[in-house]
């Protein structure tokens, strides 16, 4: 019972691999489903769950379509749709043998199960892959030290009523992930060089690092002829280096993609629910509190991070530039 379980939950899991692939080669994720027989809400749920667990989220969660989060009535009531005569007490009474009668129980279970049946890809398709998940995405970003690179990017975050849009504009320090993020009705260039000259230059120049790179797209607020463009001249000035990435790829910008999804999450989507926004200045008196949160007291789960602090690390990566010796020129 438990290898064709098994295999049924292998050949799902190729079955949404195939998905993946598909959406990508023909860019169309609407078609992609149509063809695979998919719904797009599968689909985003499906990419959703890959950004989370890797490989392993595509492994069906639990077999027989339910999840450890479900009671033992609605785990019985899948059960009987598909054929299986069982009552609710009937699966209480194997949860209490087996010790997952809490649902804190299950879920411990099911990631032990995934640990021990893991899917093997292969080269090609992790490289499919990858463009679906900011995790793998950062990994092409090198940021040894504090500065080393700072990435860029404007995000609109929604509209307000009587306002219209309004735009983030949203830095971060590669090394460290501290971030910094203003809000803007518009995104012109004026409004990221009022962003690194009031906001990020300071900081740093507080605490005696220079940037040496920051990472943007190639939109219209980063980039055009570099002796009139005022962001491009405002990094000449600095000395900054700048550097874009690849055309129809900002994934390449994969960090600050990121703490684009947190700032969603964790502020943006909850503070829209809980306050009534007239002005651009509240919304963004609100956000500054996030984002102290976000850098001096949050936990960071992200690649090399283990736990700390944004501003733990900066400080880290200031005394280790701080302490490399001067090298002859």
């Amino acid at each position: 019972m438990t290898t064709t379980n098994t295999n049924v939950s292998t050949k799902s899991a190729r079955r949404k691999l195939n998905l993946l692939e598909l959406a990508n080669e023909l860019s169309n994720v609407s078609k992609a489903c149509k063809i695979m027989g998919y719904s797009r809400q599968q689909f985003y749920e499906i990419r959703r769950n890959y950004q989370t667990f890797g490989s392993e989220g595509l492994i069906d969660r639990v077999s027989g379509a339910t999840n450890p989060t479900h009671g033992s009535v609605r785990v019985a009531q899948q059960l009987n749709l598909k054929g299986h005569r069982v009552s609710s007490g009937g699966v209480r009474g194997v949860w209490t043998r087996t010790k997952l009668l809490t649902k804190h129980q299950r879920l411990l279970r099911l990631d032990q199960h995934l640990k021990e049946n893991p899917i093997e890809l292969n080269e090609n398709q992790i490289r499919l892959l990858e463009r679906f998940n900011p995790e793998y995405r950062d990994r092409h970003i090198q940021a040894d030290f504090t500065g080393d690179l700072v990435s860029m990017d404007t995000f609109m975050v929604g509209t307000l009523k009587g306002i219209g849009r309004v735009y983030l504009q949203t830095v971060i320090d590669c090394h460290s992930r501290y971030a910094w993020g203003t809000l803007h009705t518009s995104k012109m260039p004026i409004t990221t060089v009022q962003t690194l000259n009031n906001e990020v230059l300071p900081f740093f120049e507080e605490h005696n690092i220079p940037i040496k790179t920051i990472l943007t797209d190639n939109g219209r607020e980063y980039c055009r002829r570099e002796d009139q463009h005022p962001f491009e001249l405002f990094l000449q000035l600095e000395d900054i280096e700048h550097r874009t990435t690849k055309v129809r790829r900002p994934q390449s910008n994969g960090y600050v993609e990121r703490l684009h999804r947190t700032l969603l999450d964790e502020h943006f989507r909850v503070a829209g629910r809980t306050n009534f926004y007239e002005t651009v200045e509240e919304m963004d008196k609100d956000l500054q509190v996030y984002l102290k949160f976000y850098n001096t007291e949050r936990s960071h789960q992200g690649r090399n991070m283990n736990g700390r602090i944004p501003y733990q690390v900066f400080l880290e990566g200031c005394r280790e530039l701080q302490q490399e010796p001067v090298k002859d020129i």
